[in-house]
């Protein structure tokens, strides 16, 4: 076979996962239409039962939970499965969107509504679409991951400015200091794009500032992502 005819059979393979890409998107919102408002929930997966993070992330679902919020996680182990749990607890919505990995990663049981994805990219759209805030638990790699995607939106204006929570001041201290000493102090970013951030050390403390921006800004039935 000659390298035209295989650069034409891959460019045919290409086109097609198109409409693989539309099947996941079409999924996504028939399955989470109607569930707002929702808080979504990002951190760890390698936590375990028991530890404070786990237990305090449940708690914090649970209590968004009892003042009508849904809880989407990424549907996997960790802070994930602690979301769901409080969310399950508290009779509300648990959505959990999961991801097809090489080393598979199995939906929690805590979730309600769970739907398992191929393509992170998709997945992330429908971790912000339906969010009326972000709650960005301690995590590695793929947290800091959401977490900065979820600031380039707003700072893009590509999302609604909603209420972006770090949980543990200890933990997000090193990051916050980077970002200010170094790539806001090398023009860039702007101090503006710290105003949506804010630090939270307490359960009780996050649910208070979901629910106070809620109620200040009116945001029934509104979503991250207009369309």
């Amino acid at each position: 076979m000659s390298i035209g005819y295989e650069i034409n059979d891959l460019a045919k393979e290409e086109s097609w996962r198109i409409f693989r890409f539309i099947g996941e998107m079409v999924e996504g919102f028939d399955k989470l239409s109607g569930i707002e408002p929702a808080v979504t929930i990002y951190g760890s997966a390698r936590i375990q039962p028991g530890d404070d993070l786990y237990e305090q992330t449940a708690v914090i679902a649970r209590r968004l939970g009892e003042l009508g919020f849904s809880i989407i996680t990424g549907g996997g182990p960790g802070v994930m499965e602690a979301g769901n749990r409080g969310a399950r607890e508290a009779g509300v919505m648990s959505v959990g969107l999961n991801i097809q990995l090489p080393e598979e990663q199995f939906p929690n049981p805590y979730s309600t509504k769970s739907i398992t994805f191929n393509h992170f990219f998709i997945r992330k759209v429908m971790l912000v679409k339906y969010a009326t805030a972000f709650i960005i638990m301690p995590g590695g790699l793929g947290t800091l991951d959401e977490l900065t995607e979820v600031l380039t939106l707003m700072q893009t204006h590509k999302i609604k400015p909603f209420p972006v929570i770090l949980f543990n001041g200890s933990f997000w201290e090193g990051f916050l200091a980077w970002l200010r000493n170094t790539v806001l102090s090398k023009g860039f970013i702007s101090e503006g794009d710290f105003n949506h951030l804010r630090v939270s050390e307490h359960p009780e403390e996050v649910v208070e500032a979901v629910q106070k921006w809620y109620i200040r800004h009116e945001v029934v039935g509104r979503k991250a992502l207009p369309w």
